[in-house]
Order: structure tokens, then sequence, then C-alpha cells
């Protein structure tokens, strides 16, 4: 399924949005230091004399950050020291005072900017009818771009930096355990100026996000439309699914039919197809056409192909030319970042502030695990046949009541009509999770459910004022099970959302340590989908079967975060690579991944069905906190047992954006780890054997 930016933003991220959006042309170099090191002595010195020697360390760092970013345009020598001397705030009143009013607005003007970007991308993102022209113009603007270096210019950035202290990595998890909540808001607060990038370069990087989000937001296949070597339809007539995650979907709904085989088979051809770009360009969201995919042959809907019909006109390589502008696009930003210089730098140390050695190692340790083997070899006993590629997405460990697909479909559309009559139940939805009357009413009242284009994702609210956004799909037949499923992932999203922003005690608080955190609460949510509907067995033989679809589902989606960590290292070793090399290239890693990983486990080589995740395409190295996800929720899953899900996660969304090992820590008891999981694993196999 598709989560647009899932996580509330952080406020630094919001005043330079395009960071976390979308490509161009390198950033160029960055502006040379004009402070010396003699002037910020005499800034140190005069300051000390004024203020105290209890001041030093505070004036020492202050001044220096100053510098650190004080250009040519901001004034001069004279100019700098004029300016620390006035701003340096030493009375303990007036810097709480100072440090509420900063905190205040800059929640409003990040929260404005949200919400003005949100409403602006809203007919891209929301079926409201057809797309205008001018809509994909208005998606590529950035109101956000100038805020950053609007507030260097006016020195609200440099009094920030002259008075909050900017910590690194290393600092905030080594020390971080001993901070206070208020020194936890001050670093967030002085993180948000450790960087200043130029305004076009920012908006250079929105573009690319959201060009690219708008193909895969308009990658539909119709499936009815997609004829076998025996020119049959396997499908019913109007299924229209979205890449990756209908297909996907779709492919793991066939397990439950005794003839699903085909057509599994063919989605996965059809994947395949999708990855190497030989797709035909004109099946693309397209039900005029019969696609005879055995010759990708296309013809009008509804007519033969003749003797001389040709091959179709494959797609080209624009997946990969979006893959790349997004590239480029960070390239740009690099030069403006010399802590973290390369976008995977930023990804783990900033957004996720896991180095990435020890995201690599998690991901390996599952892949390695020799619980996989003996999980795959129960899911070859149970399905009967060989394994097949797709059967990375098996999902007959989750224990489902004993009806139909279609009937899922059937009471769920019976339920929720519309996106609205979701929307009304939310209240009811979070009583049966366990939280209380008054608290899913207020949380309810919080979130706006929307009819998606894409596959369904969530926003979080802006200001204190503002509701997260929910927005899935739905049919006009109403929501199927598929749809459901993915509101319920996304509503654990929206009320963590809603909760680690309306609750927290400093807004600069708010959210979650990364990504991965919220992707944890939603599969949380999701989990228990069926026992919302009323329909969940919760016995013995369930639980551990929930614990091995766990176990595969993290299996199979650390094949391809480990692809898309390659693949970004790959492109920084070739920054000038063509589009028609990176497909290449992606293919050749994803295929290596899964000979060294997946081969030995399933039984065949050289596949490479992991490349088809469509937030490779447009999320710039975003798939690592599936897989994070999974293991913290697993976590918060043991942890939660005999306990009321409602007041726990109250108590976890609320601790904040600390560093992951903390809140972690502060949590659950313990760090991130795949222990639990695989020690929970190696005891379900064990029992079932």
């Amino acid at each position: 399924m598709k989560h647009m930016i899932t996580m509330l933003i952080p406020l630094g991220v919001l005043l330079m949005l395009a960071a976390c959006d979308t490509p161009g042309e390198k950033g160029g170099p960055m502006p040379e230091r004009i402070i010396t090191e003699e002037t910020i002595v005499i800034v140190v010195d005069s300051l000390i004399v004024q203020h105290g020697e209890d001041q030093r360390e505070r004036i020492e760092r202050g001044a220096a950050q100053v510098a650190r970013f004080w250009r040519a345009e901001d004034g001069s020598q004279d100019d700098y020291i004029e300016f620390c001397t006035r701003q340096f705030i030493a009375d303990p009143d007036l810097l709480d005072k100072t440090f509420e009013r900063l905190q205040h607005n800059f929640m409003l003007i990040s929260g404005y900017f949200m919400e003005m970007r949100r409403e602006l991308n809203y007919p891209l993102q929301v079926d409201i009818g057809p797309i205008l022209p001018i809509d994909y113009q208005f998606g590529e603007f950035s109101a956000s771009a100038h805020a950053t270096e609007d507030l260097f210019q006016i020195k609200v950035a440099f009094t920030v930096l002259l008075n909050f202290p900017i910590t690194t990595l290393k600092e905030r998890l080594e020390q971080g355990a001993d901070w206070s909540r208020r020194q936890w808001a001050e670093t967030r607060l002085a993180a948000m100026f450790d960087t200043r990038v130029p305004p076009e370069v920012q908006q250079q990087l929105t573009v690319a996000y959201t060009n690219a989000d708008n193909y895969i937001n308009s990658y539909n296949i119709v499936l009815h439309n997609v004829l076998n070597s025996n020119g049959e339809r396997l499908f019913p007539e109007g299924l229209t699914l979205i890449s990756h995650w209908g297909l996907r979907d779709e492919l793991k709904a066939q397990y439950a039919n005794p003839d699903g085989l085909p057509r599994q088979q063919l989605i996965y051809q059809v994947m395949r197809s999708i990855i190497s770009q030989d797709i035909p360009e004109n099946v693309i969201d397209n039900p005029e056409v019969d696609w005879y995919l055995d010759d990708n042959v296309v013809v009008p809907f509804g007519e033969q192909p003749d003797a001389d019909a040709q091959r179709a006109e494959r797609e080209e390589d624009i997946r990969y030319t979006h893959w790349l502008n997004i590239f480029n696009a960070q390239q740009g930003m690099d030069p403006f970042h010399p802590d973290n210089p390369s976008h995977i730098d930023r990804r783990f140390n900033v957004n996720r502030e896991i180095p990435e050695e020890e995201v690599e190692a998690l991901l390996l340790s599952i892949l390695t695990a020799p619980e996989i083997k003996q999980t795959a070899k129960l899911i070859q006993e149970r399905l009967g046949r060989p394994l097949e590629p797709f059967d990375i997405w098996y999902p007959g460990f989750k224990s489902k009541p004993d009806i139909t697909e279609q009937e899922l479909d059937r009471i769920v559309s019976a339920k929720y009509p519309t996106v609205e009559d979701f929307e009304k139940d939310i209240p009811n939805i979070l009583i049966r999770l366990g939280f209380s009357y008054d608290r899913a009413e207020f949380l309810a009242g919080k979130i706006t459910v929307d009819p998606s284009r894409g596959a369904g994702h969530a926003m979080g609210p802006g200001r204190l004022a503002d509701n997260a956004r929910l927005r899935t799909r739905v049919s006009e037949g109403g929501m199927n099970y598929k749809g459901y499923n993915i509101a319920m992932h996304e509503l654990g999203h929206n009320v963590e959302q809603v909760m680690s922003f309306q609750l927290m005690d400093y807004t600069l608080l708010r959210s979650v340590p990364n990504v991965a955190f919220t992707e944890g609460f939603a599969f949380v949510f999701q989990a228990r989908d069926l026992n919302v509907l009323g329909l969940q067995m919760d016995d013995e033989e369930a639980a551990l079967l929930k614990t091995l679809d766990v176990l595969w589902s993290t299996y199979e989606i650390a094949g391809v975060a480990l692809v898309d960590m390659r693949v970004w290292r790959w492109m920084y070793d070739n920054p000038t690579a063509t589009p028609t090399q990176l497909r290449e290239a992606v293919m050749d890693i994803a295929r290596d991944v899964w000979n060294s990983y997946y081969a030995p486990v399933l039984g065949m080589e050289d596949e490479f069905l992991h490349a088809i995740y469509s937030h490779m395409i447009d999320a710039g190295l975003y798939t690592p906190d599936y897989p994070l996800g999974h293991i913290i929720a697993f976590q918060i899953e043991q942890y939660l047992e005999g306990k009321n899900l409602g007041q726990e996660m109250e108590r976890m969304c609320t601790i904040g954006n600390v560093s992951p090992d903390l809140w972690m820590h502060t949590a659950v008891g313990r760090g991130i780890s795949t222990e639990p999981l695989l020690q929970a694993a190696g005891e379900a196999l064990e029992a079932l054997r």
C-alpha cells in the first residue's frame, strides 16, 4: 500500500519541505565562511565578560554555530559581533519565554505550509474527478521553499543558533538518555537550522518528488484486459489495480481460491514487465485496449490480434527516469549538508537517527536466520506445490474466518458504502481496539477521511487546530476488504499522528523518532482488522501463525529495503548514469539480493521481483522503514500482550521525537532488536511441528 509522507513531518523538514518531498541540477558549492576565528574569540570573550563564566559553554557553542552559517549577505564581521552581543539571551526567564514563542510560531509556520501543500495537491491525491493540467503545475509549487532562507535573512534562524545547541547523532545516542524533555525540545529546535539550502535547490527537489508521485498514483493496470496465452480473461470486468500495491494484494487474495495459481502467475508476469519496462506504454491506466501478455501484443478492447500484429511499444524507461530525477535533486542538496553529504547519510543519520550499518545488520539478521528456511518448508507443505517467486507474499499464516475474499468484500461494502461511513465509524473502531469512549471520540474528531487516487496514505495534522488525513480507495460499490485493510493501516498512522501531537508536552517533540515507528503502529492496527469486524478467531494456533506471518512479511520486505539501499549506493558511484543503465543496475542488484538470500530458500535463481515496489521510485530510500516497522511492531505487540492497547499506545506516543533507542527503551524496555521475533518464530515452528 502507499504511504505519502506517513509520519508527521518534523518541523525543520517542513521549513525545508522539499527535502522530504522531489530533480534538478547540482546545488553548487557552499558559500565560503566569512567569520574568522579571531572574530569568534572577540564575541566569546565579550559575552563572558558581560554574562559570566558560567555561560561560557553556551556562548562558545552559540557563537560558533552562528559563524558557521553567516554569509557575506548577512553582514560584515562587525555586524556579526553586534548581532551576537545584542541577541544572546542569558536571563533564564527571558530564555524560557523566547523558547515558548519560537515553539508556538514554528508550529504555526510549518503547519500552515503543510496545509497549503496538502490542499494544493488535493486534486492530485484525492479522487474528486479528472485532474486538470493546472493541477500538475500547482503540484510542483512549494510555498515553503524560501522559508528557511527568509528566516536566516531576518536573523530569526541566527537567534535560534546563538541560544540553542545543535547536537550530533553521536551526542544524541550517547547522552540523550540523560537529557530532560526541555533539552530534547531545544535539540529539535536548533536542528531546524543545521543546514542552509538555497530555495531554488529545495524547489527542484519538490518538482522531482511531485512528478514521481503523480506517475505512481496513475500507474493502474486493467487486469480484466490482460489475456493469458490462451486468450482468456482471468479477472472480472472492471478490475483495475494500482502498481504495486493493488497488484500485490490481488495476488495475495488468490491464495484463498483453489484455482488462483494461474491468476497469480499472470500478475507475476505483469510485475516483471513493469520492472523491466517491457510493459506496453498504452496499457497503463487504459481500459480501451487488450494486452496479450505472452506476445506483448496490444489490440483494441474485445478484438483479436491479426496475423501481422506487432509487439507493442514498450514504456521505455520512464520508471527509472523518475528515480534518477530524485537522485539528481538530492545530489543538489549534498553540498549544503557537510556533516551528511549524501541522501543516504541524511536518510539514516538525520531522518532515522539509526546508522546505516545498524539497519543493514538488522535486515541481514532476518535474511540469514535459520527460521526462514523452516518457515518456507512449512509454506510449501501448506500449499502442496513447489514454491514460486511470488510466494514471498504468502499470506496463509493470517488467521482468517472460513469465508472467501468475496464474502469479506460483501461484509465490508455493506458496512462502509462510502468513505464518510468509515469516518463516522472510527469512534466505534477505536473502542473495539481498547480506547476509552472519550479518547475514541477525541481522536476520531481529529481525523478526516478522503477517497484516494493512489492505494492509500496518511498525513498528519499541520497545526493543533488541524486534522490528520486518512485516504483509501473506495469503489462505486463501496469499500472492499483490501481497501478496509489499508484503511486500518492508515488509521494506525493517524492515531499515532494525532496523539503524538495533540497530547505532547512540547510540540517541538511532536511525532515519533522516525517513519519506522509510525509504520509499527500502523501494522498493529492492520493486524486487528478482522477483530474489529468481529470475525477474528483468537486461539493458541492463531497466535503461533501470526508470529510466522510477521517473520515472513519482514523477510520479504527486508529484501526490498536491501535492494533500495544498494541501488542508492550504485547511483552515488555512477552519478552520470542514464535511465537505461539504472534499470539494468536495479535488475542486477535485485537478482544478486535474490540469489544471496532468497534462492537458497525458495529454490529459483536470478529473480528481480523485489524491484516492483513503487516507493523505490517516488519516496527516496523510504523502504527500509517497512522492515524496521515490522520489527518494532512485533516488539510493541509482545509488550502489549495482556495490556490495554489504547492506554499503552497513548503512553508510547507521548514519548515523542527522541532518539529511536531511547524511545524503544522507554516504550517496551529494550532497544530495537530482531531477537524477540526470531525467538518467537523458532518457538512457533517447534510448536506447529
